[in-house]
């Protein structure tokens, strides 16, 4: 029972200084990370799946397995974009944000687009002013630095780096898993289903 209790003392102790080195963004009243989602490991410890290849990454998304990987398998990438995550992993009852965070609702996405003028002026303002084609850079006026990190679907192939950026939220519509997207294109930041074996980026807010 002592140990028990020591061990989650100990765990507790790590999410707290976890949660203190995170980076945060305020825009209107909510409080964002500043980067996208890098971990490996689900709140409680467990490690989350890493696909290896593009097989593993369609396998897992056919058994609604969660799982992780870096666009293309390069580590540079990752430093910038970080990990992309199947809606499996979004969900699963481990917790993927740290401590003192959560994944998004898609309520709380619109919320975002509504603090900086709206669903077609949060486009610009949530982009970022490099990573992006010439001439479809963002003013990044709200700091969210939204990089264009492309995803993968639930086949397994990698698309639309350098000309897209999604991110989940953990709201689902029949059958679907919500997200939002910022891309070269002059599109407002609305909500579009996704299939959940589909591999986005990640942006927790503050609880």
């Amino acid at each position: 029972m002592k140990k028990m209790v020591f061990a989650g003392l100990i765990l507790l102790f790590f999410n707290m200084v976890s949660a203190q080195e995170i980076e945060t963004i305020k825009i209107g009243d909510q409080v964002w990370m500043a980067e996208n989602l890098k971990t490996t490991t689900f709140r409680n410890g467990d490690p989350i799946p890493e696909a290896k290849t593009e097989e593993e990454w369609a396998q897992a998304a056919e058994n609604g397995t969660p799982m992780c990987i870096v666009f293309e398998f390069h580590s540079e990438i990752e430093e910038f974009t970080g990990k992309l995550y199947n809606f499996f992993a979004i969900t699963d009852p481990r917790g993927l944000a740290p401590a003192g965070f959560h994944v998004p609702t898609d309520a709380e996405w619109t919320q975002l687009a509504e603090s900086l003028g709206g669903a077609e002026e949060a486009n610009d303002k949530l982009k970022s002013v490099y990573g992006w084609e010439e001439g479809s850079e963002g003013t990044d006026e709200s700091e969210f630095n939204g990089l264009p990190g492309g995803k993968i679907d639930k086949d397994g192939i990698f698309d639309e780096f350098g000309d897209f950026g999604y991110w989940w939220s953990s709201s689902e519509a029949e059958g679907f898993g919500l997200n939002r997207n910022l891309s070269i294109y002059d599109s407002p930041f609305e909500a579009a289903t996704s299939f959940k074996g589909a591999g986005f980026s990640v942006r927790c807010v503050k609880d």
